[in-house]
């Protein structure tokens, strides 16, 4: 597996996106995964190159990617990157069956022009319906890819490592991320620096492993200091072989 890192995590820096790409490549991460690249593409392109980072997938809109699929696409595939990730659907679209049933054929009519087309969970995705989760219904009608954030779903009350097993041959990024557990929080949990939350973490790594996941991307949602956690997350990720 390489290692990357979701640019979300660096929003604070008062940098350009290139600059936060080199930032990625210094604190020995692989690669990196864009949010957004700001019309900046020269620029980015330039950075990638000089050092030596991938771009295995960026997470687009839903509402770009449907207006222009086409064009969306080849800005990114000129960048390398092999996967555009829907990164939001609002709680609405998995209410119940209905709406997961809607939200499939959305995802799974936009997936006919976008190859490798995924969707990335938050922690509303995890309605139960007849014995599955409404995420889970949902990529697997759409036959998209399932970019699972391991954090969202711990703290929804999914066991993360176990949706690896089910869903390995639709995994090929994984995002890593660690939360305290606190049902107080907006989202029952709050993002800490990897291991020192309550995600089984070390459970998740043996199953992307056992699955093939090819990528293992670490995202911090709220860091203190995004410089800190990018060398804290790279050291906790050494000392296990990646």
């Amino acid at each position: 597996m390489q290692t990357a890192v979701q640019l979300y995590t660096l929003r604070s820096l008062d940098a350009p996106l290139p600059e936060m790409v080199r930032r990625v490549a210094e604190a020995g991460f692989d690669g990196v995964e864009f949010a957004g690249i700001g019309g900046d593409e020269s620029a980015v392109a330039d950075a990638l190159s000089d050092t030596g980072l991938a771009a295995p997938s960026a997470h687009v809109g839903i509402d770009a990617l449907e207006s222009d699929s086409r064009g969306v696409a080849e800005t990114y595939d000129a960048l390398g990157v092999d996967s555009l990730v829907v990164p939001y659907l609002d709680p609405d679209h998995f209410a119940d069956e209905d709406a997961a049933e809607d939200t499939a054929d959305r995802l799974g009519a936009l997936a006919g022009t976008v190859p490798g087309l995924g969707y990335h969970n938050h922690e509303h995705e995890f309605v139960e319906l007849d014995g599955e989760y409404a995420l889970e219904r949902v990529v697997t009608e759409a036959d998209v890819e399932l970019e699972l954030d391991v954090g969202w779903a711990h703290a929804a009350g999914a066991d993360p490592a176990s949706l690896v097993d089910r869903h390995a041959d639709r995994i090929e990024v994984l995002h890593l991320k660690d939360v305290v557990e606190d049902a107080d929080a907006p989202r029952g949990g709050r993002p800490v620096d990897l291991g020192a939350g309550d995600v089984p973490l070390d459970a998740v790594l043996d199953a992307a492993r056992d699955a093939s996941v090819e990528w293992v991307v670490f995202e911090h949602d709220d860091p203190d200091d995004p410089l800190e956690s990018l060398e804290s997350a790279d050291s906790w990720l050494a000392e296990r072989g990646l």
